[in-house]
């Protein structure tokens, strides 16, 4: 009797592992498609980069980059605005960060204390608006009135705190700072604001990195701040700066030399993927390192609220 229980366990056990193994084996490759789905698009742009745009419009590439072809990063690096548009992009992502984390992370902060007065309403409105705004226009009139049009201030101040950020920094601080340490920090004499600089800041790195890799990928991509809100080319942005160039040389194909317009038109098409892999290689480098942190600290952020 002992045995055939012992069988029909032994039996049972094989049977779940296998189909286990099964799972496993179908979860992997399934997770090995997506990933190969997302990551080669990305590939596809680099190797393109690199390859003759008459390959490309064929469809000849595949892995690896088929008759080597650098015209487009020759033209984008001998174009004088792309420096300073690195260097204001730069600038307004650097400032942005600092200034939306200075915003955030308070207020967020504030949100997630239950005895804060009026809590609920506040949340209210500031969800109200990811639904809806005023618009463009309103937004234009007010830019104008706060005198910052063409200022720096217009590219930092209209996307200084995000609302879904917001949520996520309130729910972060709800789940991992315990009540007991706020009352702990009250009977030893600390105060509310040195209680959030010295207690809840330090504890909070994962997800100020990822608040810093969000705001800062925003500030990075910003394209209609730009053109709505900055007149002089000298203050325009890389991703600007990027549009005007591939426009400029797609506008300059007209000539009576059959070689030279067929030269032109490959490198339009060049400038394409080039403006792409230039403009986002910063944000690529830096996201390995901030990888754990976005990780952890979404998830974190994510488990109430």
């Amino acid at each position: 009797m002992k045995t055939s229980n012992t069988s029909r366990i032994a039996g049972e056990s094989l049977a779940s592992s296998f189909a286990d193994r099964i799972f496993d084996t179908l979860n992997a490759a399934l997770m090995l498609f997506v990933c190969i789905s997302i990551a080669y698009p990305l590939y596809f742009v680099v190797i393109a980069s690199f390859t003759d745009p008459n390959v490309v419009n064929q469809g000849r590439i595949l892995l690896w980059p088929v008759n080597f072809f650098t015209g487009g990063y020759e033209r984008i690096f001998a174009y004088p605005p792309l420096w300073k548009g690195y260097a204001n992009t730069l600038l307004y992502t650097v400032v942005g960060t600092a200034v939306s984390l200075a915003v955030t992370m308070p207020c967020a902060y504030s949100l997630s204390r239950r005895d804060m007065a009026f809590r609920r309403p506040l949340m209210f409105l500031f969800t109200f608006t990811m639904f809806f705004s005023g618009g463009i226009i309103p937004l234009y009139i007010i830019i104008q009135k706060l005198h910052i049009y063409n200022t720096i201030w217009a590219m930092v101040l209209p996307g200084a705190i995000s609302v879904y950020n917001l949520i996520v920094c309130r729910s972060f601080f709800e789940t991992s700072i315990p009540q007991e340490l706020l009352e702990a920090s009250r009977i030893d004499g600390c105060t509310d604001f040195g209680f959030f600089f010295k207690m809840v800041l330090p504890v909070s790195s994962t997800i100020i990195a990822v608040m810093i890799l969000f705001y800062a990928t925003a500030l990075w991509n910003q394209f209609m701040n730009a053109l709505m809100f900055m007149a002089d080319q000298d203050k325009m942005p890389l991703q600007v700066i990027m549009r005007n160039l591939i426009l400029i040389n797609q506008a300059n194909t007209i000539t009576t030399d059959a070689s030279e317009v067929i030269m032109r038109q490959k490198l339009a098409e060049q400038l394409k993927y080039a403006v792409i892999v230039v403009s986002a290689l910063p944000l690529l480098a830096a996201y390995p390192f901030l990888q754990k942190y976005f990780t952890k600290g979404v998830m974190i952020g994510a488990v109430k609220g």
